[in-house]
C-alpha cells in the first residue's frame, strides 16, 4: 500500500490477509491473474506454503475463508506440518515471533519427521524473507511480496 493515499492504487498481485507462526502467507489474489506466480483469480484467497515455498490456490474468496478459519477449517489444512506439544510451542510465542526449523519444512528430512526437527522463535518477518530468498534461490517462481509484520 503506498505511503500516502493514491484513489487509483490497486494491489495489483494482491493483498495479504494474514501470516501464521510456520511462515505461511495468506493473500487475496489482486486484479494481476498469474501475479508473482499465484493461481487462482482475482479475489481468491491464496496460501505461500513453507512446505512447499509456492503458492496454493484455496478456492475461496475472503468472507468463505474467514468463514473456514473461523469454523475450525486449519485444522486439518495444517494436520501434516502438527506434532505432539506444538500448541505449547506455539502458546509460548510473542506476537510478531514464528517457528523456523531445522531441517526446514521443504526438505524431504521435514516432510518424513516433523518432530524430529529441531524449532525456534524467530522473528515471522525472518520466516518470511528466508521463504522468499530460498525460493528464488532453487530456481522456483518468485513469491513476490509476503507482507510485513
Amino acid at each position: 500500500m503506498p505511503a500516502t493515499f493514491d484513489p487509483v492504487w490497486t494491489p495489483g498481485a494482491g493483498l495479504v490477509v494474514a501470516h501464521d507462526v510456520l511462515g505461511g502467507v495468506f493473500a487475496l489474489n489482486g486484479g494481476d491473474p498469474g501475479a508473482a506466480g499465484r493461481p487462482g483469480g482475482p479475489g481468491e484467497v491464496t496460501y505461500f506454503a513453507p512446505d512447499t515455498l509456492a503458492w496454493e490456490a484455496l478456492g475461496a474468496g475472503h468472507s468463505a475463508w474467514l468463514s473456514w478459519i473461523l469454523s475450525g477449517g486449519l485444522r486439518k489444512f495444517c494436520e501434516s506440518l502438527r506434532w505432539d506439544g506444538w500448541q505449547d510451542e506455539v502458546s509460548a510465542l510473542d506476537a510478531g515471533q514464528g517457528l523456523s526449523f531445522h531441517p526446514p519444512l521443504w526438505s524431504a528430512e521435514a516432510r518424513r519427521d516433523i518432530r524430529a526437527t529441531s524449532r525456534r522463535a524467530v522473528p515471522v518477518a525472518e520466516l518470511l524473507g528466508l521463504g522468499r530468498d530460498t525460493s528464488r534461490q532453487l530456481g522456483r517462481a518468485d513469491p513476490g511480496f509476503l507482507g510485513t509484520v
